[in-house]
């Protein structure tokens, strides 16, 4: 591995962590709309904690770490640590304030260009990388938290008034079969004895591998994403009125939590009329039916599954799918995190990391889906086919949306 450049992408995705709050105010930093999400600060603090913890702390002899209380603080969920502050009560944390945030994330970014000018060939520039795509995890996280946030409040204020969603208007294509119902063209996947999982030979999160074997019968996958006015028309079907397209514990949740949409569709601010907005990170925008539907939960997307008389994808069909067929499976990357029927567990042969990086991502394989592909929000360069990312069925706060199979 290369410090040098290693150095370089490193300051790269440091700073532009920083430049993601240059858009907001100061009462914005502590903002936490609900328990899952964090404030802007915390996650700033949160993966500055993360490179002084697991690289500086044991491999540089002359860091002086930051108080030992930030550690509480600014920990997230690594138990083999020590004890943090509970993930609700982040917007309690008002201290220390930003400034003194600013000030460590520079004196950790100094401590690790001496560091890695200094260990060209060093074995821990393993946990660099890491920490280095960790925090693009949290760039990412951090804007999804940002949308929830001023989803809540009243004025519907815009992240970025010039924010401007770049999603892909692409045409079907000629010889494509396509759904009278979805409109949703089909490509067609011979299935068989197929290869998942990353190769290892280049940066991957421990829960891509090992690359296994595992066997899929013959199977169709939507070329396209859902769109808004497709989801329309599952909406106007009665789509959140017939508990027979629903899972158990998704309806519980639906009439729980009075869903009748994706999340952050809206109607007239009388609240009358057709859904025919969006909140987005520009604000209250237009709803436009060719766009991809977005935020919904997995408990959303397998009823539309349903109701459109298909499924969701397993994982392994969305990963041989997008390397089988490239650019026909549209909308793949950058778009939209897509959910998949696959449970997120261990492939075999999994082995967590030792020591307390080992929790990264072993501990959560219970309870949730995995989405593949990747959102507009993704940083550039953290994309991949094997990438997992994981949520609980009932999230829907993400950039999330649905390709269908059959």
């Amino acid at each position: 591995m290369d410090s040098g450049s290693l150095l370089n992408r490193l300051m790269e995705v440091r700073h532009a962590s920083e430049a993601l709050i240059e858009p907001l105010n100061a009462e914005d930093l502590n903002l936490q709309g609900m328990a899952d999400a964090s404030p802007p600060k915390w996650h700033l603090a949160h993966t500055t904690w993360f490179f002084e913890t697991f690289v500086l702390k044991p491999h540089h002899d002359d860091y002086v770490p930051a108080d030992p209380r930030w550690g509480y603080l600014f920990n997230s969920y690594y138990e083999a640590v020590g004890p943090r502050q509970p993930r609700p009560q982040r917007g309690l944390l008002s201290r220390p304030p930003m400034h003194e945030v600013s000030a460590w994330r520079k004196r950790v970014n100094r401590a690790l260009e001496q560091l890695l000018e200094g260990n060209p060939e060093a074995p821990w520039l393993n946990l660099v990388e890491l920490g280095l795509h960790h925090e693009q995890q949290h760039q990412e996280l951090m804007l999804m938290d940002l949308l929830d946030g001023f989803s809540r409040q009243p004025l519907e204020p815009a992240y970025r008034s010039d924010w401007c969603d770049q999603f892909e208007n692409q045409p079907i294509t000629a010889g494509d079969t396509t759904d009278p119902q979805t409109h949703e063209p089909w490509l067609d996947c011979h299935g068989g004895l197929v290869e998942v999982g990353h190769s290892g030979d280049a940066f991957h999160f421990d829960n891509e591998g090992p690359r296994h074997r595992t066997w899929l019968d013959p199977f169709s996958i939507a070329s396209q994403l859902v769109s808004n006015g497709a989801y329309k028309r599952f909406i106007d079907d009665g789509g959140y009125e017939r508990p027979e397209l629903w899972m158990s514990e998704g309806w519980a949740e639906r009439s729980m939590r009075g869903w009748e949409a994706p999340r952050y569709w809206r109607r007239d601010h009388d609240g009358q009329g057709p859904w025919r907005w969006e909140f987005t990170l520009a604000g209250r925008s237009p709803l436009k039916d060719q766009q991809p539907v977005r935020h919904l939960s997995w408990f959303e997307a397998d009823a539309y599954a349903r109701w459109a008389g298909a499924r969701l994808p397993s994982e392994a069909e969305w990963e041989l799918a997008s390397s089988d067929h490239g650019n026909a499976l549209q909308q793949s990357h950058g778009q939209l995190w897509q959910w998949t029927s696959s449970p997120y567990r261990p492939y075999p042969g999994f082995q967590p990391a030792a020591g307390a990086v080992g929790e990264y991502n072993g501990k959560f394989m219970t309870s949730q889906f995995v989405l593949r592909g990747s959102s507009q929000l993704t940083p550039r360069g953290h994309s991949r086919d094997t990438y997992r990312n994981f949520f609980t069925p009932a999230s829907r706060w993400m950039a999330a949306g649905l390709r269908l199979a059959q």
